[in-house]
């Protein structure tokens, strides 16, 4: 295993990002995680519980990207593990027929999304082709993705479009990067996720009966992205789809 590893979560909020942040740190990892508003009481936490770095950045702009990347190495040095969790969807774009639909939401929509992802990306290949290479290569990339990255819903197009643009930026830069070392995963959640709540259950609007319905805990999300990332070169996995026990598909 790895020694003093700095790990690098581009997107911030109380779920997926705040369990990886809280997880690798756990592990020892120096973490610093990013967002528009790092402002945010749940960041503010992980900094004052967790020992985590914040740091403002809008991913979809170019130089903001790449002034976090130099902030963080010049802080924390070389991440070996970048997660892009943004999903960039916009409610503007939800229900719309595709003759309706405004083009600047599926504009933003694709900027925060998909450009923004290859923008990070791009910033984290620099950093791990720098990184000497071992038994787990030189880092891992992983980009979290939604169900609309394997099924294109209907009235859903501008995320559609989103979400496969991520999968194909996944699956050409593994293609192109796992001989030099850098494992990309590409992990669509095909399900709602319960972010747990003050009094400790999982509520989310699309429920089941119970709080384990039809929901992914983002705990058990994070424990899946540390288990891609400690995987042996020699068995990388390149897509990992999650979803509850429960959910038809």
């Amino acid at each position: 295993m790895r020694e003093h590893e700095i790990a690098v979560i581009v997107g911030g909020g109380a779920g997926v990002s705040a369990s990886c942040a809280r997880l690798l740190a756990s592990e020892g990892m120096k973490v610093a995680i990013a967002a528009r508003t790092p402002g945010k009481p749940a960041l503010q936490q992980l900094k004052i519980d967790n020992g985590v770095s914040v740091y403002g950045c809008d991913a979809a702009d170019e130089e903001s990207v790449a002034n976090l990347f130099h902030q963080v190495k010049s802080d924390l040095g070389n991440p070996t593990l970048v997660v892009h969790n943004i999903d960039g969807r916009t409610p503007s774009v939800f229900r719309k027929e595709i003759t309706e639909v405004a083009a600047e939401d599926v504009k933003a929509t694709l900027m925060n999304s998909t450009y923004s992802a290859f923008l990070v990306a791009q910033q984290a290949a620099r950093c791990f082709l720098d990184n000497e290479i071992d038994n787990y290569g030189r880092g891992t990339m992983i980009f979290t993705n939604a169900s609309a990255a394997l099924k294109g819903f209907p009235k859903s197009g501008a995320f559609a479009a989103a979400c496969h643009g991520k999968a194909g930026l996944a699956q050409s830069m593994a293609r192109e990067l796992m001989p030099q070392g850098v494992h990309v995963a590409n992990c669509p959640i095909d399900c709602a996720i319960g972010v747990t709540q003050e009094d400790g259950s999982r509520q989310h609007w699309a429920a089941g009966e119970t709080t384990d319905d039809n929901m992914a805990d983002p705990d058990y999300i994070a424990q899946a992205y540390l288990q891609i990332h400690r995987q042996h070169r020699s068995t990388w996995t390149n897509e990992v789809v999650l979803r509850p026990w429960t959910e038809r598909w």
